[in-house]
């Protein structure tokens, strides 16, 4: 009797719908961001960033996020297998907010550079923790799972490099605080895979490799190397953005999260199962830059749609 083979799997977060849409000019309607979630959906992802609960005077294209998880909840029952739509808090306001209107799960976001901090959510690395541990504490209460994000894991646009030893202090203080997963972001896309080897060299010192994931930035074109380095490391969990959407509106020059096309098509073609159809996310791409009035960013959904 043959032995049967294992099946190396990688699981995708879909982050366009909040990530990747924070940084557009043009604002989508509620309606468009759930069909741009449902049509994800039926790509196969099966955790979609649904928006976030922010200020709409800081971030407008994250408004009326209460009206998308009303929308989703009607249409989940459509669904063969549940969807994790987690949102964005960024405090016990946000917080609140996000469970009134039907979160079952949340991110909080911190970052390992006090001059993105300060700029990014207007306090201190040490006050924007006190402010999370607020928010698991009760999350812990509400049965609400909390995902941790950590900006600026390898630089920051304004204090250059970034060492990764603060990085591990805001990673275990998340993972202590009962963060089940952090995504660990290269928010000006200035990651190698040397600079990713020796960050995750560190981190996995103290954090296990399924508490740990990569969200890149495709800036400088290096996000599918570093995304190689990393599974070579053991990291399963990757972050990405249909079609290349938005970046970091802190972060000049930041644009271009990496394509969820482009990880896609990298690891079916390395032999790793995403569970995700590729032709649909090609097609799902092209509907959201019509939907943004301009030309797809994907180097993968161009090729694959005949641009």
């Amino acid at each position: 009797m043959s032995a049967v083979k294992a099946v190396k799997a990688v699981k995708i977060v879909e982050v366009g719908p909040r990530d990747g849409l924070q940084n557009e000019t043009r604002i989508l309607t509620p309606s468009q961001r759930v069909e741009l979630i449902r049509q994800l959906g039926q790509a196969g992802l099966r955790t979609i960033e649904a928006g976030s609960f922010v200020s709409p005077i800081w971030v407008p294209q994250m408004a009326n996020t209460a009206e998308v998880l009303a929308q989703l909840a009607e249409a989940e029952a459509e669904s063969a297998e549940p969807i994790a739509y987690p949102v964005l808090t960024p405090n016990l306001q946000g917080y609140q907010a996000a469970v009134a209107a039907g979160a079952r799960e949340i991110a909080i976001f911190g970052s390992a550079s006090e001059s993105f901090s300060e700029k990014n959510i207007n306090c201190s690395i040490a006050e924007s923790l006190a402010r999370f541990q607020i928010v698991t504490e009760r999350a812990r209460v509400d049965g609400i799972r909390v995902r941790g994000y950590v900006s600026c894991v390898i630089a920051c646009p304004y204090e250059g490099v970034i060492a990764p030893e603060p990085v591990a202090e805001v990673v275990d203080r998340l993972l202590e605080m009962g963060c089940y997963e952090i995504s660990l972001g290269d928010t000006i896309g200035r990651g190698t895979p040397k600079s990713i080897a020796a960050l995750l060299d560190r981190l996995l010192a103290t954090a296990a490799s399924d508490q740990l994931a990569l969200h890149c930035h495709d800036t400088y074109g290096t996000a599918v190397a570093n995304i190689m380095q990393a599974l070579g490391q053991g990291i399963r969990t990757f972050d990405a953005s249909i079609g290349g959407a938005g970046g970091c509106p802190y972060a000049v020059g930041a644009s271009g999260n990496v394509a969820t096309e482009e990880v896609c098509f990298l690891l079916q073609q390395e032999g790793w199962d995403t569970g995700l159809d590729l032709s649909r996310l090609v097609q799902t791409g092209q509907w959201l830059y019509q939907q943004l009035g301009k030309p797809v960013v994907s180097r993968v959904n161009q090729a694959l749609a005949g641009n």
